[in-house]
């Protein structure tokens, strides 16, 4: 295979791929806004300079497009057998023990993306999640930058690596992010087409790209900056609304999107116990903490909240009677504590809420759904609940009777059930006389007896074929599958229902009850017309968390039951149990709480700060010898060494091993790259036409045609020598007349004592070298290891 570029062209495929990893890289930190800290960003570097060392190397090698691109794909998968499992081939290369250990790995990732809470915490299986994917968006990028000259594409392949986060972050993503992306991928815009310009032309630079309002940088710099400004004032960019500084629009409900039975499953799943609230003042009243309600049932996705919450009632100030609420009862005061809950749009209440103490600004009180809330997620501080806590009687609720004029007909909402879990509701429900009786054998229904079983390591989906599943044939679930079931029988036989998320009552500890991740829970609410809304709670907890209200059993002085006493450890799975402790925090994983806090860990590691403290000092010995041409000679080696030193930091911040190996193959590189060294300085010399240009220009052949194995005599004339060079490489035509165009301007130089420009030379050189590089191309091995560096000629 020949090479018909020329040296300019050259850097369509060493600098384009640098920059296009640089862009990757870039847009890769909009995930900072769903992974917590950023010891993620050490792995997505580390998978983007592998992809990228080895579309230099193969290409270097003349290597097909095709070839490069599995190549690449080849070396990703190396990289995560090495990072992520134990079993790989010399440690590296996948085998089947390592493709069944990876395999496991990956579940658990699709486990965390599906269960976990933005921002999630960088474990394991979300760090090879993210090694793959910016891996995968560094191969399409490299491709397209390169082997198909069309960077303009790669825009959306980023644009995709921006959406994925934005759809699932409740904040905005940093605002860095878009700068740092935007401006990556204008420069790779502005490189690429200076290159084609500098082919168009044949000139070393664009004419009037200086300075000036046409130039590419300018413009680059000007859409750029009109970008931001739009994204800001007028489009809706992220999962806000807009980006830093633009309003979110009045009607979005901010995280409304977010499901909330992932963020209920997450607590549920995690590996420690968190505590979440202390609570004052509740008493022996072990009652459910309310966060939010979900009006809506859809056939494809359960119980999902409304798009827009009302805001007339600012949560600061008296709330209204919610319905069915006449606005009596006795009020208890209760004092709520936030511990480590994380930021979000809901401050939960008890009971029927009627004033709020020393909460936030800019919270309002939803009167439909019972909920306080907030349009923007906030770290809430302690505050004060006045709630009304009293409880109907049995035979009050019976005699409710069935007027529903009082609340919103998505409640009563009943399209799209099946027929057999209409049927199934109907058997349940038959012979009973009131609603109350109705929707008391609908909880009873799911009672052990009737097979049912509690376990949160579920199927997570909530549609209507697992809905059918869990009522008619696994019957095994966690409350999101009793709360769903019990609310879809309810509207199924016409009773006004809804699903409400919170926690159980947790746990005595000294003067508060603490609630802890593992009481996040779900269950049901029924209206009844002039009572309210009633909970009803089907789930079938055994380790005395559930709230059992005196009108389910029958007993009117029967007391709420308390969930976990001081002096009782409850039984059972620790994934579904929050044992009492005297202090539960103290025992608990700090690491955990952080994360759960959603207090990112912004602190680097020092080998962070060494690699970024050898890329300041890199920087600064290539501006130093920028400013001083005179410095060159001694600041190559000094970069080279602090560049290495830099790579060695960085990738040691991932793992130690694959530093090592990076020293390895910088070793294994050091011959290439000196040799990328002279020839480029002897190039210099030639194309800036120096005292020294004609005998850099023959040095540099001389090197060439000693590097593709020719005999060289000293004795030999530089006409003996052109014509065995040509000779021995095959010169063509245009190389042979190249050839001479230099021999005359060497021989001028030497013998003639002509010290003048010679405005030819560094046109034939050119031709030369691309001639040699057309008639006798190097060996991969001449490449990696060439004979000038390795053998110099004497």
């Amino acid at each position: 295979m020949t090479d018909t570029t020329t040296p300019q062209a050259q850097w369509s495929v060493t600098v384009t791929p640098v920059i296009a990893a640089i862009t990757t890289l870039c847009a890769s930190s909009a995930l900072a806004g769903v992974i917590e800290g950023m010891r993620w960003l050490g792995y997505a570097g580390i998978a983007v300079m592998v992809v990228t060392a080895t579309g230099l190397g193969l290409r270097a090698l003349r290597t097909p497009t095709l070839v490069v691109g599995l190549a690449q794909m080849a070396a990703l998968m190396c990289l995560v057998v090495a990072l992520f499992t134990n079993s790989g081939i010399l440690g590296v290369f996948p085998g089947p023990s390592a493709i069944e250990e990876l395999g496991e790995v990956l579940r658990r990732s699709v486990e965390a993306v599906q269960l976990g809470v933005p921002p999630v915490p960088a474990t394991a299986p979300m760090l090879c999640l993210v090694v793959i994917a910016i891996g995968l968006v560094a191969v399409l990028v490299d491709t397209l930058a390169v082997s198909a000259g069309a960077p303009a594409a790669c825009g959306l392949v980023l644009l995709c690596v921006y959406a994925v986060p934005a759809s699932l972050a409740d904040d905005l993503l940093p605002w860095w992010s878009f700068i740092l992306g935007a401006t990556s991928f204008a420069f790779l815009l502005a490189v690429d087409g200076a290159h084609r310009h500098q082919q168009w032309r044949n000139r070393p630079a664009l004419p009037g790209t200086a300075a000036g309002f046409g130039s590419p940088s300018a413009m680059v710099s000007v859409a750029l900056v009109m970008g931001l400004l739009a994204g800001a004032l007028i489009t809706g960019i992220g999962t806000v609304g807009s980006l830093p500084g633009g309003s979110g629009g009045k009607g979005g409900g901010g995280g409304l999107a977010l499901k909330p039975f992932t963020a209920l499953r997450g607590m549920l799943d995690q590996g420690t116990n968190i505590e979440l609230y202390r609570v004052r003042n509740l008493g022996n009243e072990a009652r459910y903490l309310r966060a939010m309600t979900l009006p809506r049932y859809d056939r494809n996705g359960g119980w999902t909240a409304v798009d827009a919450l009302p805001d007339d009632y600012p949560a600061d100030a008296d709330l209204p009677p919610a319905p069915g609420d006449d606005g009596g009862g006795t009020i208890t005061r209760i004092e709520i504590e936030p511990i480590n809950s994380p930021k979000d749009l809901w401050a939960p209440v008890y009971g029927t809420p009627r004033r709020l103490r020393d909460i936030p600004k800019g919270m309002f009180y939803d009167q439909s759904g019972g909920m306080v809330y907030s349009r923007t997620p906030r770290q809430l501080g302690k505050y004060t609940e006045d709630a009304d806590m009293s409880q109907p009687a049995r035979e009050d609720l019976r005699l409710a009777g069935n007027d529903f004029s009082e609340i919103d007909q998505i409640y009563l909402t009943a399209d799209g059930i099946d027929p057999e879990v209409v049927a199934l509701a109907k058997q349940i429900t038959a012979g009973k006389p009131t609603m109350f009786d109705k929707a008391l054998a609908l909880q009873q229904y799911f009672d052990r007896a009737n097979g049912f079983e509690y376990k949160t390591q579920t199927d997570a989906t909530s549609d209507e074929n697992a809905l059918k599943d869990f009522l008619f044939r696994s019957k095994v679930g966690y409350c999101e599958q009793y709360a769903s079931a019990m609310a879809i029988l309810a509207r199924a036989v016409n009773i006004p229902s809804r699903v409400a998320i919170g926690y159980t009552a947790g746990f005595q500890s000294g003067d508060y009850r603490s609630i802890t991740t593992q009481d996040a829970h779900a269950w049901v609410e029924v209206f009844f017309p002039a009572q309210g809304w009633v909970t009803f709670d089907p789930t079938p907890l055994t380790d005395g968390r559930t709230f059992v209200p005196p009108y389910t059993t029958g007993d009117p002085s029967a007391g709420p039951e308390t969930s976990v006493t001081e002096e009782e450890v409850p039984t059972g799975a620790p994934s579904t149990s929050a044992a009492p402790r005297e202090d539960p925090v103290n025992e608990q994983d700090p690491d955990a709480i952080d994360s759960f806090a959603g207090q990112e860990d912004t602190s680097w590691p020092w080998q962070i700060w060494a690699g970024l403290i050898g890329l300041v000092l890199t920087a600064a010995a290539v501006v130093a010898a920028r400013v001083r041409r005179s410095l060159v000679r001694f600041a190559v080696p000094v970069v080279a060494v602090l560049a290495t030193l830099t790579l060695f930091f960085l990738v040691a911040a991932v793992s130690w091993w694959l530093a090592a190996l990076v020293l390895v193959l910088v070793a294994a590189a050091v011959p290439a790259l000196v040799r990328a060294w002279w020839r480029h300085g002897r190039r210099h010399a030639v194309v800036t036409a120096s005292p020294a240009a004609a005998s850099a220009a023959w040095d540099e052949l001389m090197a060439e045609s000693w590097d593709r194995g020719a005999t060289i005599s000293d004795s030999d004339t530089v006409r003996t020598a052109a014509r065995r060079l040509a000779r021995e490489h095959s010169l063509d035509e245009p190389g042979k007349t190249a050839l001479r165009t230099v021999v005359n301007s060497v021989e001028r130089s030497w013998y003639g004592g002509q010290a003048e420009r010679d405005p030819e030379l560094a046109k034939a050189f050119d031709e030369v070298i691309v001639g040699l590089r057309r008639t006798a191309p190097l060996a991969w091995k001449a490449r990696l290891l060439p004979r000038s560096v390795m053998r110099p000629r004497r």
